[in-house]
């Protein structure tokens, strides 16, 4: 059966005036496949190939440690390691639920057990170990599993010689924990001291948001800090700060963009070529092989060289000016300190 239908006419200027129409509604109901600055409406299909990146604007959606877990890894896969580790309730904290409820309703929304994953696998052929957190469960808070979850992929990753590849994604310590939340802080930060005694390189991602104690511990310490556009990167929100401080904060305060500016990362990178781009940085920095665990990289051997050649010479710096003198003084000869006796 043929259907007969109209001619629609379409108006581009017509258009461009209901594009430009401040607070126009929205012709599509939002939901996970909708740009929140563009309205662009993408399917599922269409979500993963882009790897959940907005082709028409650039926004970067939110990308859970699984899934981020393969857009960085080799088709292989990844294994994932302790995935038995669970959450207790040591202070038997309630709000308006027990810490209990919220634990289980996290692991029934996400089908994870905790808000970070970690896994051993290959970035563009080259071995690591990653340590990917997930701000869908429980905002990616950082309580005691997670700190543990990570010191030991630390461990882990300082024993084999392996770079760890960290993604952070987190509101902070979790209340529910209390102090417990906050010790690990301190327990991160010695882990990651501890591959760094052991010449292993660390290379952090910073995902939107990055926030609180996960911020100022580990996800500031990397050797090589990379962020995705737009990403928030601050110990507290902008919001937070202008109720405190009474004052108008700039519109890009803690965004990627202004931290790199501020030095704090190295490098603003669209998730589309982060694989690659950490790929490279794992060649860079990768140990011989066949070499000792103890053995550092070339590219870390020769930069401490370096380093030892100039504080070599800051520490030959005072003894010039008197050289100097010696030589200018009569009788002196090239070559010859003031007092030496010649051969």
């Amino acid at each position: 059966m043929s259907r007969v239908g109209r001619n629609i006419h379409v108006s581009v200027d017509r258009l461009r005036q209901l594009a430009n129409r401040e607070g126009r509604p929205r012709r599509i109901t939002a939901d996970a496949g909708t740009c929140p600055k563009c309205d662009s409406h993408y399917s599922a299909d269409e979500m993963r190939r882009n790897l959940r990146v907005c082709p028409a604007c650039g926004h970067h959606f939110p990308v859970t440690a699984r899934e981020r877990m393969e857009q960085l890894g080799e088709p292989g896969g990844y294994v994932e390691l302790w995935p038995e580790l669970r959450a207790s309730d040591p202070l038997q904290f309630t709000d308006l639920k027990p810490y209990t409820e919220r634990i289980v309703d996290a692991e029934k929304s996400t089908g994870m057990g905790e808000a970070i994953v970690c896994a051993e696998l290959q970035v563009r052929h080259q071995p690591a170990v990653a340590a990917v957190m997930d701000f869908s469960f429980m905002g990616g808070s950082m309580g005691a599993v997670v700190g543990e979850k990570f010191a030991r992929a630390c461990d882990h990753a300082a024993q084999k010689g392996l770079p760890l590849i960290v993604v952070a994604a987190s509101g902070g310590a979790r209340m529910q924990e209390g102090t417990l939340a906050l010790m690990q802080m301190a327990k991160t930060v010695i882990a990651l001291d501890a591959l760094a005694e052991a010449r292993v390189p660390v290379v952090v991602v910073l995902a939107h948001p990055t926030t609180g104690g996960v911020w100022a511990s580990f996800a500031s310490l990397g050797d090589v800090t990379y962020a995705e556009p737009g990403a928030l990167i601050a110990f507290s929100g902008p919001r937070v700060i202008e109720e405190t401080t009474r004052e108008v904060l700039p519109e890009d305060f803690g965004r990627a963009e202004a931290q790199l500016r501020n030095g704090q990362v190295d490098a603003v990178v669209d998730r589309r070529e982060l694989a690659e781009r950490i790929g490279r940085v794992l060649h860079i920095l990768a140990r011989p092989p066949g070499t000792a665990g103890s053995t550092a990289a070339p590219a870390l051997q020769w930069a401490q060289g370096g380093a030892q050649r100039v504080g070599g010479a800051v520490q030959a710096l005072p003894t010039l000016p008197r050289k100097m003198m010696d030589r200018m003084r009569p009788g002196s000869t090239d070559g010859e300190d003031s007092g030496e006796t010649p051969a």
